[in-house]
């Protein structure tokens, strides 16, 4: 969640680079208009730049990658089957060892494990444990790849802004000191 709000965040910020990079070279039209006749000649035939569209409630929209958004859903949904099957997270119901080997035996084939009945209970407890283990680090895995997707997009998104705020820097000084020359 932490790596949503972050990517919203860089979002808005290349949208306010933008804006900044729009409203530069609308300063650099006014400083030519200023500087000569010819250049407001040149300003008034040339076409204008185009408008940026308005931004709805002036929150622009950011979406995670959907391999994020999948594991965080399938997560949650996994998460409350595992609080309620987690020894530690359930309420214990003691009048059988913690385990009701009824369920345990019918749900496994019985050949597959030895014939003493503790043993086999055991044996049994044992692959349920596992098979809870396979499910949450197939979780955690399917969390990982979603996480890795969406640090390389803001990667990208990132080294994207660098670049603009480099350029718009040098833009602004060039800008700067045009004015002072005036």
């Amino acid at each position: 969640q932490e790596l949503v709000r972050q990517g919203e965040a860089l979002k808005r910020t290349e949208q306010m680079v933008d804006k900044m990079d729009q409203d530069l070279k609308t300063s650099q039209r006014h400083i030519n208009s200023i500087k000569s006749v010819w250049g407001g000649l040149v300003n008034y035939f040339k076409a204008k730049p185009p408008e940026s569209k308005p931004e709805q409630n002036g929150a622009p929209e950011y979406y995670a990658n959907s391999r994020l958004k999948e594991a965080m859903m399938s997560s949650k949904e996994q998460e409350s089957k595992y609080q309620e099957s987690h020894p530690n997270l359930r309420k214990l119901d003691n009048s059988d060892n913690d385990f009701n080997k009824a369920d345990l035996v019918s749900s496994v084939q019985t050949d597959a494990y030895p014939k003493n009945q503790q043993l086999r209970a055991y044996h049994q407890k044992i692959d349920t444990n596992l098979d809870e283990m396979s499910s949450g680090l197939s979780r955690l895995k399917s969390l990982a790849l979603g996480l890795q997707t969406e640090i390389e997009e803001q990667d990208d998104m990132l080294d994207r802004l660098t670049k603009k705020v480099e350029t718009l820097d040098v833009n602004i000084k060039n800008t700067d000191r045009k004015v002072r020359q005036l």
